[in-house]
C-alpha cells in the first residue's frame, strides 16, 4: 500500500495544509509554532488524525521542541499547553514510532487497523519475531475490537496459567479454601490469621514450616517443567484452538 496518505488540517489561521499521516516526513518548512498549532487542531480528531498527530508529537518529544515553549518535559507540555493527557500523547507516539517508523507498515494499513486495535496488540508483538508480528497484524485487520481484545485476553490468561508454579497453586488453593470456610474476603482472612498467630510460639511454627517446606519442594523438584507458551495467536478466528485437545 502507498505511504502517500494525507489528511488536511487547518494550521495557519484557517489555512489548509496537507498533513502526512504515514511514513512520509513532515514538511521541512513546518516551524515549531506550526507543529504546536497542528497538535491543537488534531487532538480532537484522534481516530482520523492519530498517525499525523503521533508523527508530530514524536518529533516534538524526540527533538525536545517543547523547550521552545518553556517546558522542561514532554508531559507538562502536552498536559498544560494542550490539555492532552500524557498517557494519550505517549500512546500516539508509541503507535507511530513502532508501527510506522520501526516496522515500516504503510500508513493506509495502519489507518485501516486503527488506534485502538494497534494499541491492543502492541504489548504482545513489541518483542516478538517477524512471524508473530505479521500474524497479529493480520488478526487486527480481520477482527473487531471486541474479538481482538478477547483473543489477547485468552493469550494473557494462558501465559499466566502456564507461568504458575506448584507453590503458586498451593497458595491459591489454600487462600480460596480459607476464604470459603470463613466466608470472608482476603483482607478479613489476613486479620483472622493475625489473631490466630499473635500468641503462638513462632520458633515452633518455623520448625514445622521448614519440615513441610522441605518435603513439598522435594516433591515439586521431581515434576515436569511447564510447557513454554508462544504469543502467536491461534489460526481460524476467535475460538480457534480451544478444542484442539478436547474434540467433541
Amino acid at each position: 500500500m502507498s505511504r502517500e496518505l494525507f489528511g488536511r488540517s487547518k494550521i495557519n489561521g484557517g489555512d489548509e495544509r496537507k498533513m502526512p499521516t504515514g511514513m512520509s516526513a513532515l514538511p521541512v518548512e513546518m516551524t515549531p509554532e506550526e507543529r504546536f498549532k497542528a497538535v491543537e487542531v488534531m487532538k480532537g480528531r484522534l481516530e482520523e488524525d492519530f498517525i499525523s498527530l503521533g508523527e508530530i508529537l514524536s518529533e516534538i518529544k524526540s527533538k525536545r521542541i517543547f523547550k521552545i515553549k518553556g517546558y522542561k518535559n514532554f508531559r507538562d507540555f502536552v498536559e498544560i499547553e494542550h490539555n492532552l493527557p500524557a498517557s494519550v500523547a505517549n500512546k500516539l507516539v508509541k503507535i507511530y514510532d513502532y508501527f510506522i517508523k520501526d516496522m515500516g507498515i504503510d500508513s493506509a494499513t495502519v489507518q485501516e487497523i486503527g488506534l485502538d486495535r494497534l494499541n491492543t496488540i502492541h504489548p504482545l508483538i513489541k518483542d516478538s519475531d517477524y512471524v508473530v508480528q505479521e500474524e497479529w497484524l493480520k488478526q487486527a485487520e480481520e477482527l473487531s475490537q471486541q474479538e481482538l481484545s478477547e483473543k489477547v485476553k485468552e493469550i494473557r490468561v494462558k501465559k499466566k496459567e502456564d507461568s504458575k508454579t506448584l507453590k503458586d497453586v498451593l497458595v491459591e488453593q489454600f487462600i480460596d479454601n480459607m476464604k470459603g470456610y470463613f466466608n470472608c474476603s482476603g483482607k478479613e482472612l489476613n486479620y483472622k490469621l493475625a489473631l490466630y498467630f499473635q500468641d503462638m510460639d513462632l520458633d515452633k511454627i518455623n520448625e514445622v514450616i521448614r519440615e513441610k517446606q522441605r518435603r513439598f519442594e522435594e516433591q515439586i523438584a521431581e515434576t515436569t517443567p511447564s510447557v513454554k507458551y508462544t504469543d502467536t495467536p491461534p489460526q481460524g478466528g476467535i475460538n480457534a484452538g480451544k478444542d484442539a485437545h478436547n474434540p467433541s
